[in-house]
């Protein structure tokens, strides 16, 4: 992988030199750091395509330096430098989820055949990756939010693990199918079958035909035997979107499926059996539901074991550009056209919108933009009237809206410099702008550097 970046934390600076020279000799990108925080620091800030780090560190172990990767950056292969003493920490690590380990003193040929064949593995690992997701949807959770980092932290942990059940809970327009898929890809079943069904969808018997499958003749219409959606998720994630519309006699049905793994067809008498994990998705408040009579509390108890709760756009409005530049390109290359462009007066008022719709009313938006403006910068005329000002002084044209939006943009810029502890590079990172037009905007706000 030609020009790729390689993080070398190691508090060894000779070595450290070393092989800045001999690896940047090869046409790599080299960022360093001596600790263990500085590593896990810069590897968040320049998301490196490998990172070599040793085992041994003047103020965390490798160990637990892995473990922060790995929960923070879960696709970033990591390769350990050891001791000869520390072999056996060393395969603990790789059991961790470190791709390899070289010992010290070690050959330089050696090890840049071994980082060769590891960016090597991962390219390919990213092209089935995205062959899977062509054929699953998008899977992706776009975002550099405190609040995605930790719907990513929780989705990474729990599809890591052995839970059969999971509960999505968020508003509608979220994104929770995304989060569904996207436990699916990191779990170990990913090579099995991603199975989805929307429970609002389809009326009482028939959705029950569709889960658990029905035999020949077993109602109107069943001409055929008819396999269902829990017998086609074997081996599998079976992913059942809003789940609180679900009648209360499927909701038995299913938490009986849920407790042994077997279910009965619709006109069967046979019993059979099926192993998937289960990822039910509401925007219902269950526990009202529950109150009201219209949810089982046991199953919702049974559900609940690995709750995650998805945040709304409003929610983390610092994403909003990433997933505009996200959804513009995409709506581009799906239309054959350029993508739409916004200037930074626009851009500042859709991340003050509240986007009621979530990310749904984000891409529509976005696709109705590429359809009817494409190649265009956006101006405020072409949003939809429901975006618009409603402020009386703006409405007014008395050029209250450039100050309103200046604000606005000020409020964005601090705040991402306060949660990158003030380091600019950083915040420039997050902002999706290069460090030099932050710093011309904070110059034009009157922002002290």
């Amino acid at each position: 992988m030609d020009n790729a970046l390689i993080l070398i934390i190691d508090d060894e600076q000779r070595l450290v030199r070393s092989l800045q020279l001999a690896l940047g000799a090869d046409g790599y990108r080299i960022a360093t750091a001596h600790t263990g925080n500085d590593g896990i620091e810069t590897a968040l800030n320049r998301q490196p395509d490998l990172v070599l780090l040793d085992l041994r560190l003047p103020d965390l172990s490798g160990l637990e330096v892995l473990k922060q990767l790995q929960l923070q950056l879960p696709a970033c292969p990591v390769v350990m430098f050891s001791a000869h003493g520390d072999i056996k920490v060393a395969i603990e690590a790789v059991k961790s989820g470190a791709l390899d380990f070289i010992t010290k003193p070690f050959d330089i040929h050696e090890l840049k055949r071994l980082i060769s064949r590891t960016l090597e593995r991962c390219r390919l690992d990213k092209e089935v990756r995205f062959l899977r997701e062509r054929q699953l949807g998008e899977a992706r959770l776009i975002g550099r939010s405190e609040a995605m980092r930790r719907l990513q932290e929780d989705v990474t942990r729990i599809a890591r693990s052995g839970a059969k059940t999971l509960l999505l809970q968020g508003a509608s327009g979220t994104g929770k199918t995304a989060v569904a898929r996207e436990v699916h890809q990191l779990s170990k079943v990913a090579s099995g079958p991603f199975v989805e069904v929307n429970c609002a969808a389809l009326p009482e018997q028939l959705l029950e035909a569709e889960l658990f499958g029905a035999e020949k003749g077993a109602y109107t219409g069943a001409h055929q035997r008819r396999s269902g959606l829990v017998e086609l998720a074997n081996g599998g994630t079976l992913f059942l979107d809003e789940i609180g519309e679900m009648s209360l006699a499927l909701q038995a049905k299913l938490l009986s499926f849920l407790e042994d793994h077997t279910y009965r067809p619709i006109g069967s008498n046979r019993v059979y059996q099926a192993e998937a994990r289960i990822i039910a998705a509401t925007n219902r408040e269950l526990e009202l539901a529950i109150e009201e009579g219209n949810f089982r509390a046991d199953l919702y108890y049974r559900l609940n074991v690995m709750p995650v709760r998805v945040p709304e756009l409003a929610q983390r409005r610092e994403d909003i550009p990433l997933l505009i530049e996200h959804f513009s390109l995409k709506m581009a290359a799906s239309e054959g056209c350029s993508p739409v462009l916004f200037e930074a007066d626009i851009m500042a008022h859709l991340v003050d919108y509240d986007w009621p719709g979530n990310i749904r009313e984000l891409k529509n938006l976005l696709e109705r933009l590429t359809v009817l403006y494409p190649g265009e910068v956006v101006t405020l005329s072409m949003l939809p009237p429901e975006m618009h000002p409603t402020d009386q002084s703006i409405l007014a044209g008395d050029g209250s809206i450039e100050s309103r939006l200046a604000e606005t943009e000020r409020d964005i810029i601090l705040r991402t410099l306060n949660q990158a502890g003030g380091r600019k590079g950083a915040a420039a990172e997050k902002l999706g702008i290069s460090r030099h037009a932050l710093k011309r905007r904070l110059q034009k706000l009157g922002i002290s550097e």
